[in-house]
């Protein structure tokens, strides 16, 4: 699924037939849709002369097309560092100006690398022979870590095109003197290494997988900027903090808790504050927990015998219990604001699921009712009542002449058996 391979499409997965389903962009990591492919650009405007060019998975960079056009999809061969690298362009025009003006580079010709030409098949041939080594390249690298006692994890390894040069990716928890490590790898694959570590959120977006939520990562589709996410954020949305449940395929918070964070911030202003202890005539209430859609605060009294009581009441009257307690006055018990606000809310009809499914959900749960076999009564003949009208009925139809069979009636033609081969003489003798 990592691997990028030449789309014979050329086209972009949002108007192609696969639908990014193919290999070379199956994962649709950081995949950029062109919004401007088809507005043609003012006269006065200056054509921007610089791609966007993506190679495995989710590295990517601007390069100088010195005037020839490309577009999306294309496979071109780029200069690089040493030797020549071969990538496929994902963002060419006004789009990739505008993601260069988002990303806040100041490209000039001189200082960027410069877009050699179109890969020929050569090349692209070569691209994939050196891609075809890289799983085996990381077990090999991993099992060389092991032997030496680093405490690393290579989870990723990309060669260059030309085959010049070999990154490897990895992560670890604190710094690894990994110099011993290039030596080896440098002997064992005869050519350059580069190591580079990354964090934990940038090797889930470099692999790729499947989230609790039943998408693609957000962190290998869409989301460039990895922000730091705190506790305090699934507190603010009255999350439990169940780490099983927070943590993302990385290992950290994950990272949509911050999406909704700033509505439930301007959401949570109008609440009272929690640390509040409402004063009523039954004794003290502290708070409990909140509903943040409904505008509802779960309320308990602080003694022993009523703690395990909670009373739901909305924020106003939360706020008129505070407001009395300020003049020093205490409010009615808290069961009569509870009262009140179910005679306010009218109980919502619940439809059950057979209704809407014509079939009830629970049905499984109940156990099956055994059913009552029915024994067929055997039909037993009755005895004649008179015995000698019985023997007088077996002289009748018993054969006569000794034959062994019944005497046949007037106008009934003998049967006669036919034997096996008789139909086939038949067909003889009427040919």
């Amino acid at each position: 699924m990592n691997e990028m391979t030449y789309c014979t499409t050329a086209k972009d997965c949002s108007t192609c037939s696969r639908a990014g389903t193919c290999d070379w962009n199956g994962t649709n990591k950081w995949q950029v849709f062109d919004i401007l492919k088809d507005i043609l650009p003012a006269d006065t405007d200056t054509p921007f002369r610089y791609v966007e060019v993506r190679f495995k998975n989710t590295r990517k960079a601007f390069y100088y097309t010195r005037g020839h056009s490309f577009y999306v999809g294309q496979p071109v061969t780029v200069q690089a560092a040493s030797g020549y690298d071969v990538g496929v362009v994902s963002a060419a025009g006004e789009t990739a100006r505008l993601i260069a003006k988002e990303q806040g580079l100041n490209l000039t010709p001189e200082e960027s690398l410069h877009v050699l030409h179109p890969a020929n098949q050569r090349e692209i041939d070569r691209w994939h022979e050196n891609r075809a080594k890289e799983e085996s390249t990381k077990l090999r690298a991993r099992e060389i870590a092991r032997e030496l006692g680093l405490v690393m994890k290579i989870s990723d390894v990309e060669y260059q095109a030309d085959g010049s040069k070999a990154t490897f990716y990895y992560t670890a928890e604190e710094r690894v003197d990994f110099r011993e490590l290039i030596k080896l790898l440098a002997k064992e694959f005869s050519t350059r290494i580069e190591m580079r570590q990354i964090g934990y959120r940038q090797e889930a977006a470099r692999l790729g997988a499947i989230g609790s939520c039943g998408r693609e990562l957000c962190c290998s589709t869409w989301l460039t900027d990895f922000r730091s996410v705190s506790t305090q954020a699934a507190k603010y949305q009255q999350l439990s903090l169940n780490p099983g449940k927070l943590t993302g395929q990385c290992g950290k918070l994950k990272c949509c808790l911050n999406f909704e964070l700033d509505s439930y911030l301007d959401a949570l202003t109008e609440f009272p504050q929690t640390d509040i202890i409402l004063s009523t005539e039954k004794g003290d209430a502290k708070y409990i927990k909140m509903d943040v859609f409904k505008n509802l605060m779960w309320y308990a009294y602080t003694d022993s015998d009523n703690g395990h009581m909670w009373y739901k009441l909305n924020t106003d009257q939360v706020n008129e219990i505070i407001e009395l307690n300020k003049e020093g006055k205490k409010s009615a018990p808290l069961e009569f604001y509870a009262d009140e606000l179910k005679l306010e809310i009218p109980e919502t009809k619940l439809v059950s699921s057979g209704d809407l499914l014509g079939d009830n959900i629970n049905r499984f749960d109940e156990k099956p009712k055994k059913r009552r076999k029915k024994r067929r009564k055997k039909s037993v003949r009755k005895p004649p009542q008179n015995q000698n009208q019985a023997k007088q009925d077996a002289k009748k139809n018993r054969p006569q002449g000794g034959t062994g069979q019944p005497k046949n009636q007037k106008g009934d033609r003998p049967v006669k058996k036919r034997k096996k081969n008789d139909k086939k003489n038949h067909r003889r003798r009427k040919s």
